[in-house]
């Protein structure tokens, strides 16, 4: 069995289209398209079927097969990888992570990272997904551990992990354990993330409706700024359960019991399609089962 069918294959599902399969394999969409037919046949199975004009979607058996497909190509990836690891790992890795991350399971993954494959630089940006997209995008990293997905069709997404966040305050600030509603806590400051980010554009609508008393808001792009903040009494924020865990189990924070809660951050490991880093793939496995054993 011929493996770039597979790959193709693979690639068309991961990314819903022949023309950015193609891109991605550096090759043309007819090339991507000879190779499914030429499965399909050899199979005898229809693999893929058109939604509308572009989008393709996998047939009930596209998946079923797709993930013995997607084993065959990280397998494929990474035999390449060990083969020549010197080659794939050395010189200057770029990576990108966003604050959660840092605060949680980061160390951890640097750790085994390292002695996984001890002759790489990591050269670490740790900054807001905001920032994150824009340097991906410029070429500046190579890879971002972020908030996501990644909108864009140039960039590929791996799901990672999904945290809750949870309105945390001072016990100074005396709030009941009762259900707190919205409109009663701006009272107090509320610190929140910094501008153009999912959770600061929510928590400010949502507070929006309060019309009997508009909240002060107190904006940071660090966490640990927004974190220090509010165990000092200086307000009330919807902060990552991951970053404040250890506070709330020693009592210098509590949880308030409110009636809305921001969405979960769902985490990425985000990278350019092209050009294709296979050494790449690796990492992020190191970095899902890091998370798994976090959880």
């Amino acid at each position: 069995m011929n493996f770039k069918r597979i790959e193709a294959f693979f690639w068309v599902a991961k990314l819903h289209s022949f023309s950015k399969a193609a891109l991605q394999q550096c090759t043309t969409q007819p090339a991507i398209s000879t190779r499914i037919a030429a499965l399909e046949e050899e199979l005898d199975v229809k693999l893929f079927e058109r939604e509308g004009n572009s989008k393709v979607l996998l047939t009930p058996k596209g998946h079923e097969l797709m993930p013995y497909a997607e084993k065959l190509v990280y397998f494929a990836k990474e035999f390449t990888s060990k083969a020549n690891n010197a080659a794939a790992y050395s010189g200057l890795l770029r990576l990108g992570v966003s604050e959660t991350i840092a605060h949680s399971w980061l160390s951890t993954f640097l750790k085994r990272f390292q002695e996984d494959v001890p002759g790489v630089t990591v050269e670490l940006t740790v900054d807001v997904s905001v920032t994150l997209r824009k340097l991906l995008l410029a070429g500046s990293i190579d890879i971002a551990f972020l908030v996501g997905p990644f909108t864009d069709s140039a960039i590929v997404n791996e799901h990672l992990s999904t945290v809750p966040l949870v309105w945390v305050a001072s016990p100074s600030l005396n709030i009941g354990a009762g259900v707190q509603l919205i409109s009663s806590l701006t009272q107090w400051s509320i610190i929140t993330y910094a501008r153009n980010t999912t959770p600061y554009t929510e928590i400010i609508r949502e507070f929006a409706k309060c019309s009997e008393r508009p909240a002060s808001i107190i904006t940071s792009s660090s966490l640990a700024i927004s974190r220090r903040l509010v165990l000092d009494g200086m307000g009330i924020s919807a902060l990552p359960v991951d970053l404040v865990q250890n506070d709330l189990e020693s009592g210098v924070l509590h949880a308030i019991n409110t009636s809305w809660h921001p969405s979960d951050l769902t985490f990425t490991a985000s990278y350019p399609m092209t050009p294709h880093k296979p050494e790449l793939l690796p990492m992020i496995e190191l970095a899902k089962s890091i998370v798994q054993l976090t959880q």
